[in-house]
């Protein structure tokens, strides 16, 4: 096979290499091409451009593969911690004993925010969307950390920013929603771990005692694992381009939450629930629906079912799918919508339709019910994605700068109006 892919424009030849990636990815390097032809391509919401090289994170949706630095998802899922994904995502390799133990304490000890956080915080509405309040405290971290905005910082230095993030965002996760309550926050404790902890901040009253419930906790922390990262999506891409223009951590990752926020990317579990809700208030016969989902002619689709990178089973989906059975099993919930769930799952895996279609329950339909079935409401729900995701942002955003890779800027064909003169407006 040829190590240059040949174009031909206007009569004239040209050669672009061919890269071949760690997992036998093939990619045509175009980086030469305005310059040697003065064209360049169109790829309408980049689908068939790769904007970086990356060794964080391998997603093959043919073969319904996911792997974070080559670990497989499954392993990590069932053998690992959160903390300890996240310090593989970030440094590139599984920690030893001692180091993760450092990297778990000073996560903890940075979980407070400035009490200051509290007067930004209190100036929201109580009606003000968790997400809203995650994006605007997170970007506000710079103010309170300006030698975050250094371009040169040292490897200390960004060691701290990342630690800070990573404890903080719990807290301020937690804290927003505890504003859309009207409940007192509730400030960490460094004896839990990070996912107790969490829950903690989240369910706990001022007036009773909280026992975190192991269960839960093992839930958690396999949810925060399978949504670290997802390679170059909507928000990560967000993240590596806002912060190639040496914005620090905290504002690019703002800017990732913003991005997290659209319905189209970080919606989905949502939507899954919104869905139930809305099935359950029309009399609650899942039969109807799925048959309204194969009628194409219906303009209903299920939500939570199939996945447009996976063209099988997702991966993350079969690892939850018995994690949400041992949660309801545990907590013994009975709850109407959860029952009409389970009813669309059984018929997506075994009626031929959704079968022969692949079109499967996803992570986003089990990470939903294992979110309602622990107490954490539908405008949560991405805000919990975000606390997954987190690592891989801060991962991308690190391989990012140390590759000096160079600021973001697209390129665009214009369709606009060719030049024109100005006139008058007494003359229009």
């Amino acid at each position: 096979m040829s190590d240059f892919a040949e174009l031909i424009l206007e009569g004239k030849s040209y050669q672009f290499p061919v890269v071949t990636g760690a997992e036998n990815e093939k990619a045509i390097d175009i980086n030469a091409l305005r310059a040697q032809t003065g064209y360049i391509t169109l790829d309408s919401g980049y689908k068939n451009t790769g904007a970086t090289e990356s060794a964080i994170t391998f997603l093959d949706g043919e073969e319904g593969i996911l792997r974070y630095r080559g670990y497989p998802i499954e392993q990590l899922a069932e053998k690992s911690s959160f903390i300890e994904v996240a310090y593989l995502l970030i440094y590139g390799k599984l920690p030893t004993q001692t180091e993760l133990d450092f990297f778990a304490n000073e996560i903890k000890i940075h979980t407070l925010v400035n009490e200051d956080m509290r007067k930004i915080l209190d100036g929201f509405p109580s009606a003000a969307h968790p997400m809203g309040i995650l994006s605007a405290l997170v970007s506000s971290l710079t103010a309170f950390y300006p030698e975050s905005l250094k371009s040169n910082q040292t490897k200390e230095e960004v060691d701290l920013s990342i630690i800070r993030l990573m404890a903080k965002l719990s807290t301020i996760a937690a804290w927003s929603y505890k504003n859309s309550m009207g409940h007192p926050v509730n400030y960490p404790k460094n004896k839990l771990d990070y996912c107790s902890n969490f829950l903690h901040m989240m369910f706990a009253y001022p007036t009773e005692e909280y026992e975190v419930n192991p269960v839960v906790v093992d839930a958690l922390n396999k949810l925060l694992i399978l949504h670290a990262d997802h390679e170059q999506n909507c928000s990560t891409s967000t993240v590596r381009l806002v912060g190639s223009a040496h914005a620090s951590l905290y504002s690019s990752v703002s800017a990732g939450i913003s991005a997290l926020w659209g319905p189209l990317h970080g919606g989905a579990n949502q939507a899954v629930i919104e869905m139930l809700e809305a099935i359950k208030a029309d009399g609650g016969d899942s039969k109807k629906y799925i048959e309204k989902a194969k009628d194409k002619n219906d303009p209903f689709r299920l939500m939570g079912f199939g996945h447009r990178v996976y063209k099988n089973f997702d991966p993350r989906a079969t690892i939850i799918k018995k994690t949400a059975d041992e949660v309801l099993t545990a907590l013994g919930i009975n709850d109407p919508i959860l029952n009409i769930a389970m009813e669309l799952e059984q018929a997506a895996l075994t009626d031929p339709y959704f079968v022969e279609r692949k079109l499967y329950p996803n992570v986003d339909f089990y990470s939903g019910i294992i979110y309602r079935a622990i107490g954490i409401p539908t405008e949560m729900f991405t805000v919990m994605f975000a606390l997954g995701r987190l690592p891989g942002w801060i991962a991308q955003w690190k391989e990012m700068r140390e590759a000096k890779e160079p600021i973001g800027r697209p390129r665009q064909v214009y369709t606009g109006e060719t030049e024109r003169d100005y006139s008058a407006i007494n003359e229009r």
